[in-house]
């Protein structure tokens, strides 16, 4: 959300390099906090939608340009990970998606060691799993 709507420490977000490893529920973890923000009155109708659509650019590449995210797909191994984490660490469901995408790419990419989240429930999560937190500390 950091990287479309200005909310606090957007820019911290903003200054990271991609593409970007995301379950690829983010497409709908994204979209619909975009539009959440509108009913809440926070952006206007066009805003949501101008954003919305920037994100799945974003999201699925636009044209010549390559996607900023490497979506990881929400397979069954992945899900029953997400499952174990929420018990672990008393996890949101789509928090233990996104972490449980991380422990599958680190699987396969022992470089991948930063988790970025702004959530101290979900930092501390990722921090037991090993991956390193820069932003909530």
């Amino acid at each position: 959300m950091k990287l479309y709507a200005d909310e606090d420490r957007s820019d911290d977000v903003r200054d990271l390099t991609g593409p970007l490893y995301v379950s690829a529920l983010a497409l709908v973890e994204v979209t619909a906090a975009l539009w959440r923000k509108h009913r809440m009155s926070e952006l206007s109708r066009e805003a949501a939608q101008t954003l919305a659509i920037e994100f799945a650019a974003d999201f699925h590449g636009a044209g010549s340009a390559r996607s900023r995210f490497l979506p990881v797909a929400a397979v069954l191994p992945v899900l029953d990970l997400a499952a174990d984490l929420t018990d672990r660490y008393g996890l949101r469901a789509y928090d233990a998606v996104q972490l449980a995408s991380a422990v599958a790419v680190r699987r396969i990419d022992n470089t991948c060691q930063v988790f970025a989240c702004f959530d101290k429930g979900l930092s501390a999560a990722a921090g037991g799993e090993g991956f390193t937190t820069p932003f909530t500390h």
